[in-house]
């Protein structure tokens, strides 16, 4: 740990730092948030069903909108934005349960277009409601923020699981249709006897779904980030994901599991075009629910500003929180635009703060510069697309898993026992937040348009939360203490 100048008038947090430290600084901040900025973009990319090259382009766009928005944030853009403190943001994981359920919907570019116009609709509006946030914290007291957290992180596990074993469909699905049936079929077909809308089932076992080398890879990468987490310290541990992705990476790559065609084909630079699938598409639904998204978003934010600015001893204003958190709409504004995603503060960022010492604003300001260089150098973008998905499900079973264990830490600081009401609104939100999941056909008989509002389990969770929390509870004033609580919501990113 550095040790710190606390002679009168010295402000760490504007503390210059020469050029090559400053550097090696930064780009330890981007190592530590490294795993969680790629993981989203891959989870959404290929619930849209894009091609490998439109993942690796959402990979790439991801990373330098990170940049800008980092640097917005840290270095300040007008009075009217910026937190102007050590903040990396990247993208939340709060957001991701929505948007697999757009994408499940609507796959394709087109559902690309839903997705990312509804992302830029509400990262505006949210520019102009952040100064109210403060307001209506009381309708988010810690039962209702660790509820929805953890439905998060139960909704998202299935992800990390299938990424394991084998994605339910395609190539890696637990069944194949039987190959002569297939012959026999297309047969028929032919001679006219049998309807084009005859289709067969899947019947046959596929012997790459839940294979040894899968399973091999996948506890492999849990391994490594379990025993890097255990036995390593300080700045090694911060990125136990991120090494452990590596590790099984290299173990894939060992087993003949990666291909690396696309890497070769991509350019070493290419600049990030806004609007590379064409102009948004503004659905009201999708708009409300990234809305909901961003009022989470910014909840988290709210307790990660609090957290960062004792550490940094720079007391922390209305006006200076209100900054901050429209770039949170800011950037989700710019990622919308971009074809990214929205965006929040990295907390392991925040306690790489306080595990260095190091409070300069500027030292993530230059790991800013860094994410924008990488996100315009389409290979590593191709390299991280070429990654085998079982590799990605054993890192993904700890980042969800986290976000879970976090709802739970945080419902952990609720009174239960004093208060017996508190048991039925985590009972029932979470018995709603699960009922997509369970039975993904609930809404076949409802009209077309809710089927993306209410497919989401995050989205009914957190309604019901809110509006059983008022019913049993009011609205009273949110605490300091419950306002702080939130910053854990952003650990799991």
């Amino acid at each position: 740990m550095q040790a710190i100048d606390t002679s009168p008038g010295f402000d760490p947090v504007e503390e210059r730092i020469a050029a090559p430290r400053l550097l090696a600084l930064g780009f330890q901040h981007v190592l530590v948030m490294y795993a969680g900025a790629i993981a989203v973009p891959l989870i959404v990319g290929r619930a849209l069903q894009l091609s490998p090259q439109d993942v690796a382009f959402l990979i790439s766009a991801d990373l330098f909108v990170c940049g800008i928005v980092t640097i917005i944030q840290s270095f300040g853009a007008t009075q009217w934005f910026g937190i102007r403190l050590p903040v990396m943001m990247g993208v939340t994981f709060a957001a991701v349960g929505p948007m697999v359920a757009i994408a499940s919907s609507n796959p394709g570019q087109e559902g690309a277009r839903m997705m990312f116009g509804a992302i830029m609709a509400a990262g505006l509006i949210s520019i102009f409601f952040a100064p109210l946030v403060s307001r209506l914290l009381r309708f988010f007291p810690s039962v209702v923020t660790g509820t929805v957290i953890l439905v998060i992180g139960v909704s998202l596990m299935p992800v990390g699981i299938n990424w394991i074993f084998g994605l339910p469909v395609g190539p890696t699905a637990p069944q194949l249709v039987d190959p002569a049936a297939q012959a026999w079929l297309e047969a028929a077909r032919t001679a006219g006897d049998v309807p084009e809308s005859v289709k067969l089932m899947p019947t046959v076992p596929n012997p790459e779904y839940a294979s040894l080398s899968r399973i091999l890879i996948g506890i492999t990468v849990l391994a490594a980030i379990l025993l890097i987490a255990r036995y390593a310290r300080g700045f090694v541990a911060n990125i136990a994901v991120l090494l452990g992705i590596i590790i099984g990476g290299l173990l894939a790559a060992a087993m003949g599991m990666m291909h690396f065609e696309g890497i070769a084909e991509a350019a070493w630079f290419a600049p990030i075009k806004p609007l590379h699938f064409g102009m948004p598409i503004f659905d009201p639904v999708m708009i409300l629910t990234m809305l909901l998204v961003m009022f989470v978003t910014m909840i988290e934010s709210t307790g990660m500003f609090l957290a960062l600015s004792d550490i940094c001893g720079r007391r922390m204003t209305p006006k200076a929180l209100s900054a901050g958190l429209r770039v949170d709409g800011l950037g989700t504004a710019i990622g919308g635009l971009f074809n990214t995603f929205p965006y929040t503060s990295f907390s392991q960022n925040v306690g790489l703060v306080g595990v260095t010492g190091v409070r300069s604003r500027f030292v993530c300001v230059a790991g800013g510069a860094i994410m924008i260089v990488l996100g315009l150098i389409p290979k590593m973008g191709a390299l991280v697309e070429s990654l085998p998905t079982t590799v990605l499900g054993g890192a993904g079973l700890v980042m969800f898993g986290m976000v879970a264990a976090t709802g739970i830490r945080i419902l952990s600081t609720v009174d239960f026992k004093g208060n017996k009401h508190n048991l039925f609104i985590v009972a029932v939100s979470l018995g709603l937040g699960m009922v997509p999941m369970i039975a993904p056909d609930f809404n076949q008989w409802l009209p077309h348009s809710l089927h993306t509002l209410i497919h989401s389990g995050i989205l009914l969770a957190a309604v019901a939360a809110v509006l059983l929390n008022w019913f049993f509870n009011g609205a009273p004033h949110a605490s300091d203490e419950e306002i702080a609580a939130a910053a854990h919501a952003a650990e799991a990113h």
